[in-house]
């Protein structure tokens, strides 16, 4: 296919998307040439260490991550876009209440992917109004085989932090990246959007000697700087891990049960340079803050479909969030959790009802033992009952 020459001048559709962007709803916006993605090798070092845990996809389409142009073959130019979920921090009481779920703050509001893409789309229309161009630019976010962080560096959108996250310097780390390719060459530029189309200025800008980050991390998640260990992380084992929890980790999850902020909550540039959001759908909802663990281990999978729609949460399927939500019970480790936990060893789900057991193991309460000696005489699958065994070990000692 030929390249498109745009009835408008790259520097003009500079203007163009700078002020679009800006119009949609995004924070940041970046413009970069297309070519081989960089930090591409980091990637694949990454990928070799096993760091992925069970995130085959990843390795999947390499060829397209390694280069744009596979996605696009006439892309010219990467807009990388950001846009801010902040909405507020979780009140002390709330978040050191452990009778209470964490739930990351980006799954606060409504699914991030059905809130930007659109975006996107109207971003090219507006393009392609102004260019004349009649084909579609593609647009990813977060789905597709896009090295988002890095091209939002590259982009000069901020710099990855010792967190893994890309941080901009007058805006933080609470942001979702999207990428449009489109085949028009635009002039390359860095802009916060929302303030007054400022320029981003981050090409000297670093962690410094902050190690805040990689301390928090309960589960000691991070390898090195930048270097994250996606099966140790609270937000793999809550979201993307599908099977059992390893016994070792469940302790130091305290009540995240999906996704967590710790990395992010403790940054110097989040405390003090945060903007809330500006799309109205990424603002949190409040039934989705820190809800009380109880009531969501009673959710059958109707009601987890209906509190939970239009929500992030929707990945981890019931059987996966009450997965988590036993785990924050074990650790909350309070009797008044045990009946429901009793009521649990009997659900339809064998990944629910091993860590029910697991948490009753955690348990002082007198039931708790009894319930764990007629489950173990009458369950079928040989993973719950090993649970079982483990929890009623775990009791004596």
């Amino acid at each position: 296919m030929s390249r498109i020459e745009p009835r408008i001048s790259p520097a003009a559709l500079a203007e163009l998307v700078a002020q679009a962007a800006s119009d949609l709803g995004f924070d940041l916006v970046g413009v970069t040439p297309v070519g081989p993605s960089p930090d591409f090798a980091r990637f694949q070092q990454w990928l070799a260490a096993g760091y992925d845990g069970e995130m085959a996809y990843l390795a999947r389409r390499m060829a397209e991550r390694a280069d744009l142009r596979m996605l696009l073959p006439e892309a010219r130019s990467a807009i990388v876009l950001g846009a801010s979920y902040h909405t507020h921090e979780l009140p002390a009481t709330l978040r050191n209440d452990p009778s209470r779920g964490l739930i990351a703050a980006y799954a606060w509001g409504d699914d991030y992917h059905e809130v930007i893409k659109p975006l996107l789309f109207q971003l090219d229309a507006i393009i392609r109004a102004a260019s004349g161009r009649t084909s579609l630019g593609r647009a990813f976010v977060d789905a597709g085989p896009v090295l988002e962080r890095s091209w939002a560096q590259e982009a000069g959108l901020g710099f990855i932090g010792k967190n893994t996250c890309l941080i901009a310097p007058r805006l933080g780390s609470w942001t979702f990246l999207a990428v449009l390719l489109t085949p028009e060459e635009i002039a390359p530029f860095s802009l916060l959007a929302s303030a007054g189309r400022q320029e981003v200025s981050a090409a000297t800008q670093t962690c410094g000697a902050c190690v805040r980050c990689l301390d928090v991390c309960p589960t000691n998640a991070f390898v090195a700087p930048q270097v994250l260990d996606g099966r140790r992380c609270i937000s793999y084992l809550t979201i993307e891990l599908r099977g059992p929890i390893p016994h070792e980790l469940r302790p130091q999850m305290g009540n995240w049960i999906f996704g967590c902020d710790l990395c992010q909550q403790v940054c110097p540039y989040n405390r003090r340079f945060a903007r809330s959001a500006r799309l109205a759908a990424l603002q949190a909802r409040p039934e989705m803050v820190a809800p009380r663990l109880l009531d969501l281990l009673a959710l059958d999978e109707a009601g987890f479909r209906q509190r939970f729609r239009r929500s992030p949460v929707l990945r981890t399927k019931r059987r996966g969030l009450l997965r988590n939500v036993c785990v924050a019970l074990g650790n909350w480790g309070d009797p008044a959790a045990a009946p429901a936990l009793v009521e649990a060893l009997h659900d339809d789900e064998a990944l629910v009802r091993g860590h029910a057991a697991w948490a009753l193991g955690r348990m002082a309460a007198p039931a708790a033992r009894q319930a764990l000696l007629t489950a173990a005489q009458s369950e079928p699958d040989s993973t719950v009952r090993n649970e079982i065994n483990v929890a009623l070990t775990a009791r004596e000692t």
